[in-house]
């Protein structure tokens, strides 16, 4: 079991500052359209395992059914070949790699957006495949330490050959090959996770040990998700507790 993970922290702050702006249904919208797309127009669940995950994380997230629907509906509408998955590589302040995913109908226009915020933000472009070798896509699972056991935790980890578990004050991220995500459901058992979802795990850190490097990351971290159409931001900054208050 590794250390308590800085990254995943930020990340559950980063979605609550979403919430509170308000732009979170429209990520989740984007999310759900996308797993209907790449699904081959799929609108079943049970039959299209990123859409189950996406119709899930809007359910957390208390998003309402109609807006569920349209979501889907727009996966099947006649602009649908125009609208992908993007991912964007690119270096921070300090030399950390970025890995920027995105979904949109128009990958230039994104591409410019991103591109303007890393300028601002003593940031840089990388060129295809200059950052995505520093991570690995995988599953993620995260789990309440107030409803799930230690032992339940290795149990499940076992069980889907996982790789890495960390720990925080609140939660158990158990990470896992990519490929078993379809099979999360046979070996929960009778535990519950609190969120299931995609990620690309960094396979090492670096630290920051400049608390005003740190607030540059942060708030190249901050600007980039804000965009709207920017889904998620995964790096490998190690950034202390004392300096995330």
């Amino acid at each position: 079991m590794s250390g308590h993970s800085k990254w995943s922290q930020i990340k559950r702050k980063k979605q609550t500052k979403d919430k509170q702006k308000g732009n979170i249904f429209s990520k989740l919208s984007r999310t759900i359209t996308l797993a209907v797309i790449e699904g081959g127009g799929i609108t079943d669940p049970e039959n299209n395992f990123k859409l189950r995950l996406a119709i899930e994380k809007a359910k957390l997230e208390n998003m309402p059914k109609e807006n569920i629907k349209r979501a889907i509906e727009n996966g099947l509408g006649p602009n649908k070949a125009n609208f992908k998955e993007a991912i964007y590589e690119a270096f921070g302040p300090a030399k950390i790699a970025l890995l920027i995913t995105a979904a949109t109908d128009n990958p230039n226009r994104t591409l410019s957006e991103i591109r303007s915020v890393l300028d601002k933000n003593e940031g840089k472009l990388g060129v295809n495949g200059s950052v995505a070798y520093l991570f690995k896509k995988c599953g993620l699972v995260i789990f309440d330490k107030k409803t799930v056991s230690e032992n339940d935790i290795f149990s499940f980890a076992e069980k889907i050959n996982a790789f890495d578990i960390e720990e925080d004050k609140d939660n158990f991220s158990v990470y896992f090959p990519f490929e078993n995500l379809g099979r999360i459901k046979d070996y929960l058992g009778n535990i519950s996770p609190k969120e299931t979802e995609i990620d690309y795990k960094p396979l090492s850190l670096i630290r920051i040990e400049d608390k005003e490097e740190a607030n540059k990351i942060l708030k190249l971290v901050d600007e980039l998700e804000s965009l709207d159409e920017v889904q998620r931001v995964y790096s490998n900054f190690d950034i202390p507790d004392e300096f995330l208050n």
